[in-house]
């Protein structure tokens, strides 16, 4: 059973109950694990390998993950907002832990306090994506306590971006292999563990 109860906020977290063949005494208290949620945000737009790499390797970290999408004042969207969630979604099929959401008004922090996320999921391919994540790491530990945790590229994904992909495909382009594809709406891509 989950319910939502107290850590440093109240509602933030979530408890995991354990079955009594499970439980665990320390003296006479009963230990109750929390459940790590996390949220993966972005503008998704459009969805990459790269990201769905980064999704599944998230998933296997934390308990849940949120794989949302935000709306970004800096990129115009490629893609409308139902075909971005259908191919986080195909990207997702096969991530049970995995949940897609979008919000498109307001801050991320004000969507990890409304869903009790204390975690939010960036992927770095290099020094420059650290350098722009870093200010709003901090931001967003100041504002909300939201801790940030980086997912460091799979190298032969790092050249990928959701603005370089938009770029090629503006220009009639495609690349010379299917890293660099956005993930169909009807079916995920999957590359070799």
């Amino acid at each position: 059973m989950i319910n939502r109860a107290g850590t440093r906020r109240a509602g933030a977290a979530r408890w995991l109950e354990v079955p009594e063949p499970a439980l665990h005494h320390r003296g006479s208290r009963l230990l109750l694990f929390p459940v790590m949620r996390a949220l993966f945000p972005g503008s998704f737009d459009p969805v990459t390998q790269g990201h769905q790499d980064v999704l599944r390797r998230a998933a296997l970290l934390f308990d849940e993950v949120v794989v949302c999408v935000m709306s970004n004042a800096n990129k115009t969207g490629r893609f409308p907002l139902a075909e971005r969630l259908d191919r986080l979604r195909a990207a997702a099929t096969d991530l049970s832990n995995v949940t897609v959401d979008s919000h498109t008004g307001g801050l991320l922090v004000d969507y990890c306090r409304e869903a009790g996320i204390d975690v939010v999921i960036r992927g770095v391919r290099g020094v420059s994506d650290l350098d722009h994540e870093m200010p709003m790491a901090r931001m967003n530990h100041e504002l909300a306590g939201v801790e940030t945790f980086f997912i460091a590229a799979d190298p032969a994904l790092a050249h990928v971006s959701s603005t370089l992909v938009t770029a090629m495909s503006r220009q009639g382009r495609g690349p010379h292999d299917d890293a660099s594809e956005p993930l169909p709406a009807g079916g995920a891509v999957s590359r070799g563990s």
